[in-house]
């Protein structure tokens, strides 16, 4: 969706008595509101806030760079082992909010969301110690259970619920805790246009990539509120999907993971229904990383950061978790509160026309952020170091490369280890949520040597292309620039490890009992000639919002390929929640024609049979990359071509499958899945 242009539309254990429930410090308090729920005046209207408060948004050309060192994760304290064949590991994770330096040091703190240990305390000197975006890493080992009390702490000391930090747009599909138990989880209905949202803040957590039953999974509609003291009686406090694995208190749910899978690089974040896109954005992201005995066969470059590591303790395999953001003077976050930031677009909106007045359909920040610091540097020795990416940005694509001739030896991707060998890359192109396992060599540069992480994919949506010939490439002064990595003495600290010169196969893909023809879809106001939504679909019913009823419904244990068609200018990462997938190929297609035909079948009453995508194909299927070839959860979908994808659904129960652009995967282009018999009932389908 990119500013201005014109679209094609395309129809269609159980915790003791004594919980301590506050929130934060004083000095780390925003918003409040009343005992009634009404919001009081320092709570007034978030889209306005910056306007009454006179913030002026921050120059990033004036944040220096290069000032702080990179953090690096430390890793999340469990609260023990309990239960048998097998016993898991509990850990208790909150979501509050604190305070953080991301802008350097001669700047002002920045207020995040952030996940951390429920065991910290919520005030005094040593509040929150643990609390930081991203988060603490999850470390676990295959077949490791874990259990995970997630609470929804943001509130205030006082236990008084804390408006979002960014606007939040009310008239999308969302989860909608004002709707009560009849209307959660809809899309609200207005008399006039509405402002920002300013109640409490549900959340739900899921864990990126892991192979978990549906119940744990973060579906949705499965948040809850904070068990704040002034939420008003007529909220919804849980989703119409909440659940818990065992009784949990009021503002938590417990997830259990079983791990059963390869290692592998995983995340987590926050999935609540039409506000993930603000969640993740405030600061609710962090790293969980499984470990096998294949992968520690490997000889790799190590350690990673260990529970009860000293200060100071070197580290060889190192996270990196890069985000764009933007900033005010005053050090908050910015985020846009109204729809003409991204297209100059002021009105009419809901209810007179159908478009939202607060969301954008995408928004890039005009600073990196890597490891919650902007433009960091890393002091490396001249040796191997394993980097983690991950691209946790709402909308961007990266591709990343260095200012000198150093190579990426990609090892792993988000299933795990690549299959046969290391592919060696001089760029790196990551989609939103996708992750890239790589061994860098710095062993061939001297003490005092620096190396700039940059990159080239474009400040606006991204189609595909080379840079600097089928797009501009982000502003070299600010988002061209990552981080920077400079050479100090080599120690003989931690293990040097070695470049792997094999890696463990991948069986090639079986027999697919079902191929599913699917659509990737916008919709257009097209009064205003702007774009309202993106959307999923298939090509049989045409383009289906959240609450049409499940189209994709495979059996426990099917095989089935998912062929993707992109009709929009777009590339999109498409996730799938609970399996790996093997990307099969990819092929263009003649988007008009099919359009065509598909408009005539659905407009024709579905007369026959659908339109077959193989008969507007325009050339041979196109292999994946060497990157894409082991196991996956999000891969990108190019406009104009068919993406194929392969995956054998195991685990009955209710998942969905989105976009992983934030901003449009909370506004409808997502849609839920069920695998196994649909029950007669499915609350909330």
């Amino acid at each position: 969706m990119k500013r201005g242009q014109r679209r094609v539309f395309y129809a269609g254990a159980v915790l003791v008595a004594a919980f301590l429930w506050g929130c934060g410090d004083s000095q780390h308090m925003g918003g409040q509101a009343s005992e009634t729920g009404v919001p009081t005046v320092e709570a007034a209207n978030r889209a306005d806030v910056s306007a009454a408060l006179n913030l002026q948004p921050l120059d990033p050309e004036t944040i220096p760079k290069y000032q702080d060192p990179l953090v690096i994760p430390p890793v999340m304290p469990p609260v023990g082992q309990t239960g048998k064949n097998p016993p898991f590991t509990m850990y208790q994770i909150a979501a509050r909010q604190t305070t953080q330096q991301i802008l350097p040091s001669s700047f002002p703190e920045t207020t995040v969301w952030a996940y951390g240990s429920f065991s910290d305390p919520v005030q005094g000197p040593r509040a929150n110690l643990s609390f930081h975006s991203p988060a603490f890493t999850v470390e676990v080992s295959k077949d490791e259970v874990v259990r995970v009390l997630w609470v929804n702490q943001l509130m205030d000391a006082q236990r008084r619920y804390l408006p979002h930090l960014l606007p939040v747009d009310p008239t999308l599909h969302w989860a909608n805790p004002p709707g009560g138990a009849a209307g959660r989880d809809m899309r609200p209905t207005f008399a006039q246009t509405p402002s920002a949202y300013t109640g409490p803040v549900p959340i739900v957590t899921h864990v990126h990539g892991a192979h978990v039953p549906s119940i744990s999974d973060g579906y949705p509609e499965a948040w809850y509120l904070p068990n704040a003291r002034n939420i008003p009686k007529e909220y919804a406090t849980e989703g119409t999907h909440y659940g818990s694995v065992i009784p949990a208190p009021p503002g938590a749910a417990w997830f259990e993971y079983p791990n059963d899978q390869r290692a592998s690089t995983l995340w987590y974040h926050d999935h609540a229904l039409g506000i993930t896109r603000l969640n993740v954005y405030a600061g609710l992201a962090g790293f969980w990383i499984i470990r096998d005995e294949i992968e520690a066969a490997l000889n790799l470059p190590g350690p990673a950061p260990r529970l009860g590591d000293p200060p100071g303790t070197k580290y060889y395999e190192i996270p990196l978790a890069i985000q764009d953001r933007s900033f005010n003077e005053d050090g908050s976050l910015f985020y846009p509160g109204s729809r003409a930031f991204f297209d100059g677009y002021e009105g009419p909106f809901i209810p007179e026309t159908n478009i939202p007045p607060i969301w954008n359909p995408e928004f890039f920040g005009n600073t990196m952020m890597v490891n919650g610091k902007t433009w960091p540097y890393l002091e490396v020795e001249p040796r191997l170091y394993r980097l983690r990416f991950l691209n946790g940005s709402n909308s961007r694509f990266l591709i990343l490369a260095f200012d000198q001739d150093l190579e990426f030896h990609q090892i792993g991707s988000e299933g795990g280890l690549l299959p046969d060998a290391p592919v060696i890359l001089d760029q790196l192109l990551m989609a939103p949520a996708e992750r890239a396992d790589v061994i860098v060599d710095f062993s061939g540069l001297l003490p005092g040597e620096e190396i700039v992480l940059l990159n080239f994919a474009p400040d606006e949506p991204f189609g595909g292309g080379i840079p600097g010939v089928d797009f501009d490439p982000a502003d070299p002064e600010t988002t061209g620039q990552v981080m920077k990595f400079v050479v100090v003495p080599l120690t003989a600290e931690g293990n040097f490890g070695e470049i792997p010169s094999a890696l463990p196969p991948i069986p090639p893909p079986g027999p697919a009992d079902t191929v599913r023809d699917l659509i990737l879809g916008e919709m257009m106001d097209h009064d205003a000639d702007i774009p309202i939504a993106a959307v999923l679909g298939t090509v049989a019913d045409g383009e289906l919002e959240w609450m049409d009823p499940i189209t994709e419904n495979p059996m426990v244990g099917d095989t089935e390929i998912w062929r993707l068609l992109n009709l929009t200018e777009d590339a999109h990462p498409i996730h799938l929640h609970l399996v790996m997938f093997q990307v099969l190929d990819r092929q263009p297609f003649d988007v008009e024609e099919f359009h065509e035909a598909q408009m005539a079948y659905l407009l024709g009453g579905k007369v026959g049979d659908p339109p077959s995508p193989d008969d507007f194909v325009l050339g041979d299927p196109l292999p994946p990359e060497p990157w894409e070839t082991g196991w996956k959860d999000t891969v990108i979908a190019y406009p104009g071509e068919i993406t194929r994808i392969q995956a054998t659904f195991d685990l009955p129960g209710l998942y969905v499958w989105h976009c992983h652009i934030l901003e449009h995967e909370d506004n409808e282009m997502m849609r839920p899945y069920y695998v196994g018999p649909i029950p007669a009932v499915t609350p909330g389908m």
